[in-house]
């Protein structure tokens, strides 16, 4: 499958504009559909925030675009004094990728990105917009690639990798497996190893990519073997707001240590910005980046869906709201039977 980046984008609006030249500013980009419009400006809200003393200029590619986000973007390109650019995509020629209920086609953006900035600017920061800023970045201003593709943030523990070299019969992959929310892409290197036509041979091919649990992130990890440099958790630490819910019979809460985070990663399917999340103490982070943004009077997102739903009913028991929670466990009941 060829890919040519700049015949996929259909439109593109950028809000603001500085002079600053590429050497003297981080590009950042993100790719997303309609479920993530909220997170990914209170994710940009969040780095400025921490790192007013320094230039980024951010780049959104998305499949859909509505009114509300264009304005949203634009408060905060004009509050930050920040370069903001929205590319709507056409993302048909990438439906034939598989997909699954946690992965819509927007996780393989990140390859239109990859594609769109070759010979344009030399670096670019990829994060999902889950992904909430607590900590300097100038770190990231100062790292040089030497003969690796990407810098990158390890997922998990040893278990984990272990895990993933036996399924992706790979055994390399236990020394270490990352996380694809975090790449800080060396964009000549990507291209001179042709990354994104090798991912689509290996995603197009039935059987193997029925080994693909993580889609893109398993192929990136086997195509990128010996070819990344491995950054301290800090920049990707993971949280997950549905571990609230494994903890409810323990003596102790869920507690991740973030004394030291600089990215907080919010994994899994309820997100900070789900009504249903906000009561715990991980998602304060996301609260607070959004109260200190021009988006602090956005309602944060209902429960539609019925993986939410499910969710939503849980937590609301959880946090001892028992008529609310049962509600939401009918509604979803009936999302199931009539999906059936």
């Amino acid at each position: 499958m060829h890919l040519n980046a700049n015949d996929h984008i259909i439109k593109k609006i950028t809000f603001y504009h500085n002079n600053i030249s590429n050497a003297n500013q981080l590009d950042i980009a993100y790719g997303i559909d309609k479920n993530f419009f909220l997170g990914c400006a209170v994710s940009i809200s969040s780095i400025l925030i921490f790192n007013s003393n320094v230039n980024f200029s951010f780049h959104i590619f998305t499949n859909h675009l509505t009114g509300d986000f264009e304005k949203n973007l634009k408060l905060l390109s004009e509050k930050y004094k920040t370069n903001i650019t929205l590319y709507l995509v056409d993302d048909i020629s990438l439906s034939k990728l598989p997909t699954t209920k946690n992965w819509s086609i927007a996780t393989y953006f990140r390859f239109i990105i990859a594609d769109y900035f070759y010979q344009k600017i030399d670096t670019i920061l990829y994060i999902d917009a889950d992904i909430i800023c607590i900590g300097s970045l100038e770190e990231l201003f100062t790292l040089t690639f030497e003969e690796n593709i990407a810098y990158v943030v390890a997922d998990k523990n040893a278990i984990w990798w272990n895990k993933c070299a036996i399924r992706l019969d790979e055994s390399k992959l236990s020394k270490s497996y990352f996380n694809a929310g975090f790449l800080l892409i060396n964009i000549n290197s990507w291209h001179e190893y042709n990354i994104n036509a090798k991912a689509f041979e290996l995603l197009s091919d039935s059987n193997k990519s029925k080994k693909f649990t993580h889609l893109d992130q398993d192929v990136l990890n086997l195509l990128l073997i010996d070819k990344v440099k491995y950054l301290d958790k800090k920049y990707n630490q993971q949280v997950s707001i549905n571990y609230e819910l494994k903890y409810k019979n323990k003596s102790t809460s869920y507690s991740p240590n973030l004394d030291q985070a600089i990215l907080i990663h919010y994994i899994g399917p309820t997100k900070p910005w789900h009504k249903w999340a906000t009561n715990y103490k991980c998602a304060q982070y996301f609260i607070n980046a959004k109260q200190q943004s021009p988006l602090k009077s956005m309602p944060l997102l209902s429960a539609t869906t019925s993986t939410q739903m499910r969710y939503c009913s849980k937590h609301k028991i959880l946090q001892k709201k028992y008529f609310s929670g049962m509600i939401c466990n009918i509604i979803y009941c009936i999302k199931k039977l009539t999906k059936h």
